[in-house]
């Protein structure tokens, strides 16, 4: 082929790219996404799902109060769910897959929010004063870290029990044993309550951030969706702890 030819081939084909990258753009959702505005209605909107799940995970970690039979038949449930219509564990992975999504859209947004947020201030204060601002707001992002982080230990512990069980101590399904033995190692509980402090941190600054990305505050009302998402905060951090601070006190044996 001819320099000639190959530079006409090359012409004819890079236009292509371009307009199904324009038209892509053009579509209403990839536009908002775009825009600063936009992802941080995707971080409040996922942020909700992820609170209700927070808050639905609780309660159910609540029932080992209730003995190993509540607990463990609430873990088969959970499997069973849906049937006959969904097979076994099939409602539960739509419901993982949702989870997953949303966590990542939300990591996503954050991520690029604060790369729009140092673009648009490539250099720093030479003070920086913190003003009309929490503790929680100022340490989302590093809470958000570890939160992550934790996760993905949590999944392998106690919902797989790759880690931090010796060999054939992890049960199938019995949820009541494996929490019990998993909290019975100080150091491993000490790590979840400390997890667990910083899921109130983000969710006290998340849920009133993403009330006021979503119009929901003004004057009138801010004290009290303050009050709101700090109490949300509060008594999913307190159900939490309660589980691996009754193991080690011995009060769930």
């Amino acid at each position: 082929m001819s320099v000639g030819a190959a530079s006409d081939h090359a012409s004819s084909v890079t236009p292509l790219p371009a307009r199904t990258q324009s038209a892509w753009a053009s579509t209403p959702a990839m536009a908002l996404w775009s825009t600063m505005v936009g992802k941080k209605v995707v971080m409040a909107v996922t942020g909700f799902v992820l609170v209700g799940f927070v808050v639905a995970h609780m309660l159910g970690n609540l029932k080992i109060f209730f003995g190993a039979g509540a607990i463990d038949a609430y873990a088969v449930f959970l499997r069973t769910m849906g049937e006959p219509l969904f097979p076994y564990g099939g409602l539960l992975w739509i419901l993982r897959i949702v989870l997953l999504a949303a966590v990542a859209l939300h990591i996503t947004a954050a991520l690029q929010l604060t790369r729009m947020n140092w673009a648009a201030r490539p250099q720093g204060y030479d003070t920086k004063k913190s003003i009309a601002t929490t503790y929680a707001a100022r340490t989302t992002r590093w809470s958000g870290v570890i939160l992550a982080l934790f996760v993905v230990y949590h999944l392998l512990h106690l919902t797989a029990g790759k880690l931090g069980f010796q060999p054939g101590e992890y049960q199938h399904l019995a949820v009541h044993h494996n929490v019990v033995a998993a909290f019975s190692v100080w150091y491993v509980a000490l790590f979840y309550v400390v997890a667990m402090a910083c899921l109130c941190l983000h969710l006290d600054h998340g849920i009133w951030s993403g009330l006021q990305t979503l119009g929901l505050s003004d004057a009138r009302t801010t004290p009290f969706l303050r009050a709101v998402s700090r109490g949300v905060a509060l008594l999913v951090f307190a159900g939490f702890i309660s589980v691996p601070v009754a193991v080690l006190a011995g009060w769930l044996r």
